[in-house]
């Protein structure tokens, strides 16, 4: 009787080292972009970063995951240039990903992350080995800037022949 008691007890016990050992492989990778803060309008960013294994056992990148403020959009297709694993302690620098940001966006700072999934298993797509944030000021375009500078020039002048003309 004493052992049916304990039963229910074991394989909780079991499911907590399971569930605590899934844990200790998240976040296994250093991602270190190195400008996670870019600005300007109408044109695509590149984020480089450096990637380092700080873990004791071989991570495999197996796949990528992103987000960012509408309406910029990424383009994740330089992560897949990257090294499939990373030994102990290894790193590697190299472009990641891009951020586009459309002509005539509306003027601000956009968030984003962007994580690295993976884990020691070589098709595990659902473990977030890194991640890192990133920002991306969209600022006005040079063209609106000059024709604002342009209205104002012309209203003084305006005033200016007006003034002279009394």
């Amino acid at each position: 009787m004493k052992i049916l008691r304990n039963l229910p007890v074991t394989p909780l016990a079991i499911a907590c080292v399971l569930l605590a050992g899934t844990a200790a492989k998240a976040g296994t990778l250093s991602i270190n972009l190195l400008a996670p803060f870019q600005s300007g309008v109408g044109k695509v960013f590149a984020f480089d970063a450096t990637v380092t294994n700080t873990s004791g056992s071989t991570v495999f990148l197996n796949a990528d995951a992103f987000s960012v403020d509408s309406p910029l959009m990424v383009d994740d297709s330089p992560f897949f240039l990257t090294p499939i694993s990373l030994g102990p302690s290894n790193s590697f620098t190299a472009l990641l990903f891009n951020v586009d940001v459309p002509a005539g966006t509306p003027v601000g700072v956009y968030a984003g992350s962007f994580e690295i999934l993976g884990s020691a298993d070589p098709s595990d797509t659902t473990t977030v080995a890194g991640s890192a944030v990133f920002n991306v000021q969209a600022t006005p375009e040079p063209s609106s800037l000059i024709l604002v500078l342009m209205g104002f020039a012309g209203v003084g002048g305006s005033l200016l022949r007006r003034r002279r003309a009394r």
